[in-house]
């Protein structure tokens, strides 16, 4: 690194560490707790700042702290659960910022992640890299593309992933344990297309959200987990059951129940075959928001 010192010091100024205080009573806390600590990175002089949805959703104040130390409070200005990034806001003009990619991250290429490990404290690490595959989690939550690399996520989540030009290539999301792929980023382009969507706070989603966690177990989708209260859990689905069908089309990967389940839209009735207890099943659920149980 110390032959792109000078890269880094462009880049430090625009990142953001993010503390987060949560309602104990906000469905998030279940999984992430009422107090987060996160990372993020301006992207507009006017004080935008995007980082990763799971720091701030349902929060009840967000301080922001720029990396010379000046504090801010933050207001959430939109959340996309679909690509799992947020736009937040502080009362600061005339800010250094990164502009996104100009092009497209490509295999081998090299890449810098610098997160905040607390207030103006800042970590950089370097990689390439290593896979443009898609994604897809437990949470109801898939990615067309994503960007992996061999780079570990220094700081916290929401961090900034960049190029050797100081382009914005992604949002850090995750740690990975896979051999090669270390860090997992949401790439930019799922922010700067719909960058003015996101500041008049007008993005929408069909998306049809049940509120289970699918599991991939012995070549079959397992059902693992059931929000409760969720339209899974509304419509009879337990925890164990394995998913055979969805619409009548036979499901073997949690990719292929999502691009079934997602053929329908929220409100709609979605009918799903499940085997539980070597019997099969029936059962109808009507498809939910996902923003309505989550957003701020």
């Amino acid at each position: 690194m110390n032959g792109h010192l000078g890269l880094i010091h462009a880049i430090i100024p625009t990142t953001v560490d993010l503390q987060v205080l949560v309602p104990e009573d906000h469905p998030s806390t279940r999984n992430l707790g009422s107090e987060r600590t996160g990372s993020g990175t301006i992207v507009d002089p006017d004080g935008y700042i995007l980082t990763v949805n799971y720091v701030v959703t349902g929060a009840s104040s967000i301080t922001a702290t720029l990396a010379d130390g000046e504090h801010y409070s933050a207001d959430i200005v939109e959340q996309d659960l679909d690509s799992g990034v947020a736009l937040l806001k502080i009362p600061a003009r005339g800010l250094p910022f990164l502009k996104p990619a100009a092009d497209a991250a490509v295999l081998g290429q090299a890449s810098l992640i610098v997160a905040s490990s607390g207030n103006n404290e800042r970590k950089v690490s370097g990689g390439y890299v290593t896979s443009l595959d898609p994604y897809d989690g437990h949470w109801e939550y898939m990615l067309d593309r994503t960007i992996r690399v061999t780079a570990p996520n220094p700081g916290f989540g929401g961090g900034t992933l960049a190029n050797f030009k100081a382009e914005l290539m992604g949002v850090v999301s995750l740690n990975l344990a896979e051999v090669g792929k270390f860090s997992l980023a949401i790439p930019i382009d799922y922010y700067s297309a719909n960058e003015t969507a996101f500041k008049q706070h007008r993005l929408t989603s069909n998306r049809p959200w049940l509120g289970f966690y699918p599991q991939l177990f012995a070549g079959h989708i397992v059902i693992g987990g059931i929000v409760p209260g969720g339209p899974a859990d509304q419509s009879g689905l337990k925890e164990g059951d394995i998913i055979l069908e969805v619409e009548r089309a036979q499901i073997r990967s949690r990719r292929q129940l999502y691009q079934e389940l997602w053929k329908k839209r929220t409100g709609e009735r979605i009918s799903l075959r499940v085997l539980r207890n070597e019997t099969g099943i029936e059962i109808n659920v009507i498809g939910g928001d996902r923003r309505d149980r989550y957003r701020r």
